[in-house]
């Protein structure tokens, strides 16, 4: 995902059928709303197609989805942008429905063939997880998170579970506005477990949301849940020890969120 301070031009607006109404940044970005139209920018327009067809056709109980729309011509990405329908909310921290919602919206994905384009991947995201399934070796950083992941990955053994297509990215991207359902936008494909999907959100809101103590033995009845949480803490020390952006802070809510996975 990327965020840019500039909305989206004037002919894109058009061909998604925007109204002339000045757009309005959502939050922090990266999306831009055109009253019941929001727009965001994409680097890769296989993937941000792929994610429109996806999304435009997946039907997830209790689950607002932001439906893609096509421009006039056809397409999801024009310009560099995509749009879907506007959807209200904000994230909030409301973990325990943001594990329920990601169950459920697996349930919906299980059928989903594997896109291409993750074969193709060589982002840090995807060296992370490779490198967290102990598929390939990655620089890690051993002040960033490293040193950790060395430690950790002993502990480490393969998961029993079926892999299918999930989304990994689920912490700050579902929306919540009232007693409505949940909410998401987007989705960030990977070839991982249901349950580790899940506890990739249950780690990223022990390390960075403030979640209690208790929230990975509230779901801990998850098939192979101790592993799963253990490959997502991999996953997410090795996105930290390789991202640019990685500070000393943010790496204690990494080490924080160690200490209580690893006691589940």
């Amino acid at each position: 995902m990327i965020v840019t301070a500039s909305p989206p031009p004037q002919h894109v607006r058009a061909a998604f059928g925007a109204k002339e109404s000045v757009p309005e940044l959502v939050g922090a970005g990266p999306h831009w709303r055109c009253d019941d139209i929001a727009l965001r920018p994409v680097t890769n327009p296989a993937e941000a197609s792929w994610v429109a067809q996806t999304l435009g056709e997946l039907t997830v109980p209790d689950l607002r989805i932001g439906r893609p729309l096509r421009s006039s011509d056809g397409r999801y990405v024009v310009g560099g942008w995509v749009a879907f329908r506007y959807v209200s909310g904000t994230a909030e921290a409301r973990y325990d429905e943001m594990v329920a919602a990601s169950l459920r919206l697996h349930r919906a994905t299980a059928g989903l063939s594997v896109p291409r384009f993750l074969q193709g991947r060589a982002d840090v995201f995807a060296m992370a997880d490779r490198a967290a399934a102990g598929v390939e070796e990655a620089p890690l950083n051993p002040s960033l998170g490293g040193r950790l992941f060395d430690v950790l990955s002993a502990s480490r053994r393969p998961l029993g579970l079926r892999p299918q297509v999930v989304h990994g990215d689920l912490f700050g991207n579902v929306l919540f506005d009232g007693d409505a359902a949940p909410g998401i936008v987007d989705f960030t494909a990977f070839h991982r477990p249901p349950e580790w999907a899940a506890a990739v959100l249950v780690v990223d809101a022990l390390a960075w949301g403030g979640a209690d103590d208790g929230l990975p033995k509230r779901w801990a009845h998850l098939p192979e849940w101790p592993q799963a949480l253990l490959h997502a803490l991999l996953y997410r020390l090795a996105v930290h020890a390789l991202h640019p952006h990685s500070t000393e802070q943010s790496m204690r809510g990494l080490e924080r969120a160690a200490r209580l996975v690893t006691t589940v």
